[in-house]
Parts: C-alpha cells; structure tokens; sequence
C-alpha cells in the first residue's frame, strides 16, 4: 500500500506540514509530522521476491541500523499530533500513514492499527519509524463527534482487508488493536478466517464486563459538564505507572543533568496529555465510546470460535482500566494459535510507554513474516543497537561473573587475544563443543556482536520456537531473545538458507545431550557417527571454525544429573511428561547422542571462575565440492573438525592453570585499580 497523492486537507484549507530539525543533544535526523492523512489505499507492488531479493532488502536494513541510529517520537508527540488531529477534525473514519513510515521495504507486510478509545491513531507513535522499516503501516483515525456504530467500523476494516488480500493474495496483513481495536481485530478476523491475518492485541476490551469503567455509563448520561474535566485526569492511568517512567529514563545511562532534563520534559508532557485527553474525550463522546466498547466485547466474544487468525495478545500487569492479565490468559485458552507476552509492571496504554519496543516484541516471539510463511532466514532482522543493549543488559551478570577470554587463530596459524582470526564475511560455520546448559551462549554471541559486529545465527533446538501441547515446558517467550538474536530451529532446509544468504553460523553437532551431559562427562563430545554438516558446508564454500570452550567447572558443580533424577520416580515422571512435550531429535540413529530426554539437572554453585575460548584455523571448503561429495571424505574432514574441537579444549584447560586470574577475586582487586571496564589479564600465548 503505497502513499497516494490524495490528502485529506486541513480545516484551514492548508496542506499537511511537516518539519525536519537536527537534535542539539545528538545531531541525528529526525522527522516530525504535523498533520498527514489519506484517504485511500493503494496497490503495492508485487510481493513475488526471490529469496537473493530478501537477503539483499535484510542486509539493507541491518546497515540503516548500523549507520544510524533511529531517535523515537516520545510522549509529547503525540500531544502535539493529537491536537492537529483534533484541529482538523471531521468527517468519517478514514486512513492515514505517518509521513515517518516511508522508507520501508517493497514486499513490506500491510500493517493496520485500529485505535483505541480515543480513536486518534496515533498509539503507535513512539514505534512508527522502527515499524515503518519492515511494515506498510495505515492507522485508523475515528473523528472526536463521529459516531459510527461498531458493526460499520468493523465493515469499513474489513472491506479494507478483502481489497488489499485480493490485490496481495500471499502477504500476511497484520491487524494491531489496543483496547477498542483490540475486538475490532477480533471481529474482522472471525468474520474472514480465510485471509491470511496476524493479530498484534495490546490490552484488547473484550473484558469490558469486568471493567472498573462499567459503572460510569449511567453516572455519565446524568453528569454535570463542569464535573467531567476529573475524568481525564482518572483515564490518565492508562499511561502507565511514573516510577517505570521515571526508570526507562534512568536506564538509558544518561548524566544526571540530562536524566533531571527528560525527565522533566515528560512531566510537561503528561499534563499536555490530560487536556488534550480532555478534547478527546467530551462528555457525550466519551459516553458513546463506553457504550460502543460494551457492544464490541459482546460482539467479538459472541465470535471468538471462528478466530482462526494468528494472535498474539500484549497484556498489562497494572492496568487500571480492565483486567488484562486475566483476560490474555483467558484468549490463549479460546483462541486455537494463541501465543501471550506479560508485562507486569506496565498500565493500560502499554503502546505509549518508554522501554517498550513493538519490534523487538513481534521479533522475539517470531511473528513478523512476509508472505505465507514465515522464513527464519530472509523474515530476520537484527536488532539496532540500542535495541540489543535492551537485550543484553539482564545477561550482563554472566560476563562480569565469568570475565570470558577469547581466542582466535590467524591464517597463519598464530593463536591471538581477541577475535581477530574470524572472517567478516560469510558463510562460516563455528562447530564446537556445548557447555552445560549452554552456559557459553550469552558470552559468545555477544562478544561477537560487539567487538567484530557480526551476528552469529545458531542453530537451535525446535523446543524454542514450539511445543506439541501445553505443559510444563517452559513457555515460549522465555526465548524470545533467543530469536531476536537470530536464532532458527534446527532443520536442513533452515541450513541451507543460512549458508546460502552467507550468515555465521552456530552448529552444536553434541545438542542437548551434550549440554545436559552427566556427571564426569564434562567437555566430551557426544557427537553423531556420521557427519551432518560437511558437505552442505563445501556447497556453499564455507569456512568451518572448530572451537572450543572450558570453564564450566569453575562456575558449577554437577550435583543431581540425569541418571540420578531418572532414580526417584517423581522426578522420572517429570522427565517423561517433558519430554514428551517437546519434538524429538535424532530419532533414527542408535547411541547415546540419540538421547535427548528434557530434564533440568541440578547444580551447585560455585564462585565463579573464568571462560576461555579458543576458535582453530578457518578450514577451508571452497573448491571442494566435488571431493567432499564422497562419504569417505567428508567423513574424514568430519573427524578433523571434531579432532580440532577436542584440541582446541585440552589447550585451553592447560593453559588457565597458568592464568593468575582465573579467580573471580584477583579479577575484582585488578578492576578496582585499573576500572571496571579494562580488560583483566590471562596466561600468556
């Protein structure tokens, strides 16, 4: 859906403004729309993209977020929006696309937001440049007086879907509703259970039963006018708690000075945002939406056994307004491809509130996809700088508690600190050994992101991504960031993309057996006998990386493992159920790689010692397509990999025997003198 030339002009008669200033605090561009609407959709070009087209559009827009990084609208933004919005008011529902959601893809998905109770569309404000990269985003806009019924709003969306569905037949269209819009999406998607739909719900009004609001219909129809301007300031608890506030402003790692500054701006804005709620919101408005919220919960519940559509409902762990934490609970149970993401400290007007990032979560819970089906390789991108300290911080214990050290080795053979000896360009395949409980992940990836910007894409198993049904598993969005980060779910045909779009890929030939491997099987390999990576690796030329990595020993000891929890028939029976939850691996070959029975050994904590990796020399595949077609040798070059990895371990277990600083205690005493941020020594090459 292109932008057209049709404007909705203003009720001056002017055209839409918009202005472009430069930052003081940061220099960066930013662009800021005063008023721009249209009124109609139009066709977008053909969604038939090659797969080479997708990984060229994916580069494209990693480099964009490289280059630069994208400043969010904020809080008073959307106030100043909202009474352009409502300056120029009149007329019926209509569409309009932000002026700063331009610059997207060609196949880029159709994005709809349908408002809430203040139907200005502007909800999505602080993400419509992030969205606006990977999406085709037109908002629904619903007029202060007008007062179309539930039924004609659900009409005026629905014939918006079936056109843009017959003119893009195999690209998904995606409906984000919060509160009202929440049953609109609900509504328009039992109504057409055939269109390829996605369901982005933040907060949806289906509960309005429960609501604290029900009470105020009848005590509005007898209000006094003069009593009503109290209501703003009570509907202003949809936006959130203040000290989450006042915490995203903090987190950010600003100067104090800058902290007190934005802070205090947010402040101003809050209470622009009452009066502006206030126009919004007039008495005989703000009756009719309360009216019109309890006909749509009615509606879309009445309709909830035909929603086929794909959902994911956003709830709100403080919202005043409806309970939604009950209610997303209450949607994944009714809805047959329900997924729900939790967020406990937030209010109603989850959308509007700082820390919050709509990408990451429709990433993470790998629901952005740009045709029938979602391709882990070419539907991927990796998040933007300030999205991935967003990410990184919780796990940042591990790093300071583990200290890693990396190793690389150079053409040449010559073993260097650092990661100097990994190549920039793809395809290369890092082949190793898994610690316990892939307790080397976070370092790893990380480590490389930051120092050589490369994203590493693992291989992971299918447990992360579904679940054959509910249980006991851990629920889905525990890895979410597992995703963001570019993780796909183990399969050749995910491998062959991967390699293919020259991606540095993260193989575990071991897997979960040996991650959970037992008492005294520490840095053995549990490796298949035959090879499963070799020759799709010569196709494409990559390079391999065999590494490895010790430490594990030194954070944890192994107290109750596998074959002593498989002894007490409660936990033998958790074992079972869980694992029969999850996908099974490797069913068709024999040992005791084939094993992969879910449980969660227990271990004793340590203080924390240090992680070493080392990655071998790049081996070459390039050229050896032919050769390596042979089972015998790419068996042989198999046994290499693996021989390299067990290398790799032994040498780095001899080595920290040598590093004065493999304790956490001398490390501490090095930082304290030198600052935490200096890289603490090791043994020496």
């Amino acid at each position: 859906m292109a932008a057209t030339a049709a404007v909705v002009v203003a009720a001056t008669g002017s055209l839409p403004l918009f202005r472009r200033h430069i930052s003081p605090a940061t220099g960066r561009l930013k662009l800021k729309t005063k008023f721009s609407v249209s009124v109609s959709l139009t066709e977008q070009q053909s969604t038939t993209t090659s797969v080479s087209q997708k990984t060229q559009e994916a580069e494209t827009i990693a480099k964009r977020y490289e280059d630069s990084e994208i400043e969010r609208l904020n809080l008073k933004d959307y106030v100043e929006q909202s009474k352009d919005l409502i300056r120029s008011d009149g007329g019926p529902p209509r569409w309009f696309s932000p002026l700063e959601c331009g610059s997207r893809l060609n196949n880029s998905p159709l994005l709809l937001f349908l408002p809430g109770i203040d139907g200005a569309g502007l909800g999505l404000i602080l993400h419509h440049e992030r969205l606006g990269e990977i999406f085709d985003i037109w908002c629904l806009h619903i007029p202060v007086m007008d007062r179309t019924p539930f039924t004609d709003l659900v009409k005026l969306i629905e014939r918006t879907v079936k056109s843009e569905n017959y003119r893009s037949p195999n690209r998904p269209i995606y409906l984000v509703g919060e509160s009202l819009g929440g049953c609109l999406a609900l509504a328009v998607a039992a109504l057409n259970p055939d269109i390829d739909l996605i369901l982005i719900l933040a907060n949806p009004a289906t509960c309005f039963s429960k609501s604290h609001l029900q009470p105020l219909i009848p005590i509005l129809a007898v209000m006094p006018e003069q009593l009503h301007l109290s209501l703003p300031y009570a509907l202003s608890l949809m936006t959130g708690d203040p000290l989450r506030m006042m915490r995203a402003t903090v987190e950010k790692g600003l100067t104090p000075l800058q902290t007190v500054g934005e802070l205090s701006q947010r402040v101003v804005a809050l209470s622009s945002y009452l009066s502006v709620l206030a126009d919004t919101l007039p008495r005989e408005t703000l009756l009719w939406k309360l009216q019109m919220l309890k006909s749509a919960s009615e509606f879309a519940n009445s309709r909830l056994h035909a929603v086929k559509a794909q959902t994911l409902v956003l709830s709100s762990g403080r919202d005043q307004l409806l309970p939604s934490l009950e209610e997303g609970d209450r949607l994944r149970r009714a809805l047959p491809n329900c997924q729900i993401r939790k967020f406990n400290d937030s209010g109603h007007f989850l959308l509007l509130e700082d820390g919050f990032d709509l990408v990451t979560i429709i990433m993470g819970a790998g629901f952005y996809r740009r045709a029938r089906y979602l391709d882990y390789v070419s539907d991927y991108f990796p998040p933007n700088p300030s999205e991935f300290k967003r990410i990184y911080e919780p796990f940042r214990w591990i790093e300071t508690a583990t200290c890693p050290v990396m190793f690389s080795t150079l053409e040449n053979g010559k073993i260097v600190r650092g990661l100097a000896g990994i190549p920039s360009e793809g395809p290369v395949l890092f082949v190793g050994y898994h610690m316990l409980l892939g307790l080397e992940l976070v370092p790893m990836v990380s480590r490389f992101w930051l120092e050589r910007n490369i994203v590493v894409r693992g291989i992971a198993h299918p447990m992360m991504f579904m679940k054959l049904r509910e249980g006991k598993l851990p629920d889905l969005s525990s890895y979410d960031t597992f995703r963001v980060m570019g993780a796909v779910p183990v399969s050749g045909a995910n491998f062959y993309r991967l390699l293919s779009s020259k991606s540095h890929v993260l193989l575990y030939p071991g897997g979960m057996r040996e991650a959970l491997h037992r008492k005294g099987e520490e840095y053995n390999l549990f490796w298949p006998e035959q090879s499963e990576f070799v020759r799709m690796a010569a196709r494409f030329g990559a390079k391999i990386i065999p590494f490895g990595v010790v430490g594990e020993d030194d954070v944890g000891q192994l107290f109750f493992d596998y074959d002593d929890l498989m002894k007490i028939p409660y936990f033998k029976a958790e074992i079972e159920e869980l694992t029969e939850e999850a996908v099974k691996l490797r069913t068709d070959i024999g040992g005791d790689v084939a094993n992969q029975d879910v449980h969660l050994p227990i271990i004793l904590p340590k203080l924390p010692g240090r992680f070493y990796f080392l990655f071998g020399k790049p081996i070459e595949t390039e050229g050896r397509k032919q050769e390596l077609r042979s089972r015998e040798k790419a068996h042989e070059l198999y046994l290499e990999v693996k021989s390299e990895v067990e290398r790799c371990i032994a040498y780095l277990k001899e080595k920290r025997k040598n590093d004065p600083y493999r304790n956490i205690f001398p490390r501490l005493i090095y930082q304290a003198t030198h600052g935490f941020d200096s890289e603490v020594p090791t043994f020496e090459l």
